[in-house]
């Protein structure tokens, strides 16, 4: 509940603020007109969103075993794929977003079109409800708890919604280029955790070679553990210490990535994901300069510059 509930709260806020600035803008050229197209794009991001949630929690039931583990191992691999990329986009654009959205506004009011500000308001937010989607999927399969990792969910993008308000309006200072920063690297370790958890399902489906498979090494009629079970076997079995239903291995495995029982490819993929991954995010962190805090309303923002709560975005 703890993991989902800050990966609603990051992606919401993502999604709060660039909806923010959108709204802000219009505002403060006198097109309240155009508002009502805004909201209708983002009613259509939250809607597909939510379908695709649904196609993927029910969609799966009339399949066989092998091609559901199949289709979460290949899903939670995109999934990765994903956040990875949103994480390293917004470190990069994030002290440029307020001009690119103004200019996507100023554009499509030029051209005059019904569906300009549409689509506007459907992108900004259908990127980051896809990868949250998805996101919150894979982990929902891993965990096998659906209801508290949804109430996680749904909390933190309530709480985004409501502190983008508050952001917008100057009635709370947060620091968030520190925000992204800490959320940013909890999602690089939470990826990595998926990227473990898919190479599981894909080891099980038969895609991938591993304990499930012909190749796995035996000993004493058991799949070898620890260095004897290299590279096809089990890394570690510590089930019997960390049931895998418990409580901490729910943690251990919403925090960190980490399974009472992982193989080898697994490990050695959750390792380096952490150490190539983890590496370039802090590198990208040490290269931009320190941002003032959130606290002027979007709309007080000068039309030519940036606003100081967004610029820390990563």
């Amino acid at each position: 509940m703890l993991a989902t509930f800050l990966i609603g709260l990051r992606e919401g806020l993502e999604a709060a603020l660039v909806v923010g600035i959108l709204v802000a803008y219009l505002r403060r050229i006198d097109r309240r007109d155009v508002l009502p197209r805004l909201w209708a794009g983002v009613g259509l991001a939250v809607a597909l969103a939510v379908g695709i949630g649904a196609i993927l929690t029910f969609g799966a039931y009339a399949l066989t075993f092998e091609a559901q583990e199949l289709i979460g191992g290949l899903l939670s691999l995109v999934t990765v794929g994903m956040v990875t990329w949103m994480i390293f986009w917004m470190q990069k654009t994030a002290r440029t977003m307020k001009k690119t959205l103004e200019g996507g506004v100023d554009r499509a009011l030029a051209t005059g079109g019904l569906w300009g500000i549409v689509l506007i308001g459907f992108i900004s937010v259908a990127r980051e409800g896809i990868e949250t989607t998805l996101l919150l999927w894979s982990m929902v399969q891993s965990f096998g708890d659906t209801p508290s990792a949804l109430l996680g969910a749904l909390l933190g993008l309530a709480a985004a919604v409501i502190l983008g308000w508050l952001l917008a309006r100057g009635m709370v200072r947060l620091d968030l280029r520190v925000f992204f920063a800490w959320t940013g690297g909890f999602l690089v370790i939470v990826a990595a955790g998926v990227l473990a958890y898919a190479i599981h399902d894909l080891q099980e489906a038969g895609a991938l070679p591993g304990p499930f498979s012909a190749l796995a090494p035996i000993v004493g009629g058991t799949v070898a553990v620890g260095a004897a079970g290299f590279p096809f076997g089990w890394a570690f079995d510590l089930s019997a210490a960390i049931p895998p239903g418990s409580p901490l291995a729910a943690i251990l495995q919403a925090t960190v990535g980490f399974m009472p029982q992982m193989s080898w490819l697994q490990v050695v993929a959750w390792a380096l994901y952490l150490a190539i991954v983890g590496t370039l995010f802090v590198r990208g962190l040490g290269s931009r300069p320190a941002r003032p805090s959130a606290s002027a309303p979007l709309s007080s923002v000068p039309h030519h510059a940036e606003p100081s709560h967004h610029q820390g975005a990563s």
